[in-house]
Order: C-alpha cells, then sequence, then structure tokens
C-alpha cells in the first residue's frame, strides 16, 4: 500500500480559501512549535508565548487570502507572530509585571542549589534581552538562540543582510554592555 501524498502548503491554503477550514489545522500542526519556540524565547514566559501564538494564527487565517506566496505560508506565519511578538515587548503594560518569568523559573522542578543558580542566570539574561529595542531582540533570538541563517533572517525581517548583521551585532554588544553591569 502506497503512503499517503502530503499535501504541499500552497495545496493545504488553496483548500482552505476554497472552504476546507478544516484543513487549517494541518498548517497549525506544521508550524505551532516553531511559532511556540519563538514566541516564548521572545518572551520568557510560557503563558504569553501561547497567547501570541494563538492570536498569530487567528490573524493568519482571518488574512489568509492576502497571502501572496502560499507556498511559503510558514515564513508568512511568522511574520504576523513576530509582529505581535515586537508589540508584545513594547507594550508599557508588559513591563509593569517583570517578575512574573523570574517566578516560572524558581517554579522549575529539580536540585535547588543549582535551579537557584540557573534562575539567577535566566533572570539576568532576559533582563538584558528586555533592555534591547524589540528589533534588536528579535535579530538575536532569530540568530544566535534558533540559529537561523542571515539570509532566512533577512528575508523574514525584511531587511538586506547587511542591515542584519548590524542589528545583530548591536544586540550583542548591548547584551554584553548590559550582563557586565549584572554582574
Amino acid at each position: 500500500m502506497d503512503a499517503p501524498v502530503e499535501r504541499t502548503d500552497a495545496q493545504v491554503v488553496r483548500d482552505v480559501l476554497a472552504g476546507d477550514r478544516d484543513a487549517y489545522r494541518l498548517l497549525v500542526r506544521r508550524y505551532g512549535d516553531t511559532l511556540y519556540g519563538h514566541a516564548l524565547r521572545m518572551t520568557g514566559h510560557p503563558d504569553e508565548a501561547a497567547d501570541l501564538v494563538q492570536r498569530a494564527l487567528v490573524k493568519g487565517f482571518r488574512k489568509l487570502p492576502s497571502c501572496r506566496e502560499p507556498e511559503r505560508v510558514g515564513a508568512w506565519l511568522f511574520r504576523i507572530l513576530a509582529n505581535l511578538c515586537k508589540d508584545h515587548v513594547r507594550s508599557p503594560r508588559r513591563r509593569d509585571v517583570p517578575m512574573g518569568r523570574v517566578a516560572a523559573v524558581l517554579q522549575e522542578q529539580g536540585d535547588p542549589a543549582s535551579d537557584a543558580e540557573s534562575a539567577e542566570i535566566r533572570s539576568r539574561i532576559w533582563g538584558a534581552l528586555d533592555a534591547l529595542t524589540p528589533e534588536q531582540r528579535e535579530a538575536f533570538v532569530l540568530k544566535h538562540v534558533e540559529g537561523r541563517s542571515y539570509e532566512e533572517i533577512a528575508a523574514v525581517m525584511d531587511l538586506s543582510v547587511a542591515s542584519l548583521k548590524m542589528r545583530v551585532h548591536r544586540a550583542r554588544e548591548a547584551l554584553r554592555g548590559l550582563l557586565e553591569e549584572y554582574a
């Protein structure tokens, strides 16, 4: 028996636009984990990340007719999420509750001595990441946490590779300075 042929992203988008709303679930399964991972690295908080991914997927569903390159719907959804993450990071409301991330780290199970040290380090890193501009933070996370290529990031962020490299460099320098201050 032949294995079922998996539909391409373009085929799935076509099916959704033709009225097969359930087909969108396939895109959610394909890209949900990647989107969540990025949102978590941008926010540092699982609940915030999950909320942002859900908002991005709902927005993507509603705006699917405007997706100009259905074969690249994953990158299109990522851009929607990235914009939501940047807006979220800029939100003054969010700055009022920075201890949420620290509390989540401290609630993890494990060896209390090493967890306390890890929590302190993570807290310093998240504090430094929070101090970056949303654009610097996004560039840094995509390059150094997610390990994406400059070319891939430049396409997603709609920047030239040279501009992106400068943004990543400035983010690294800012983080280095901020982490030295914390030490």
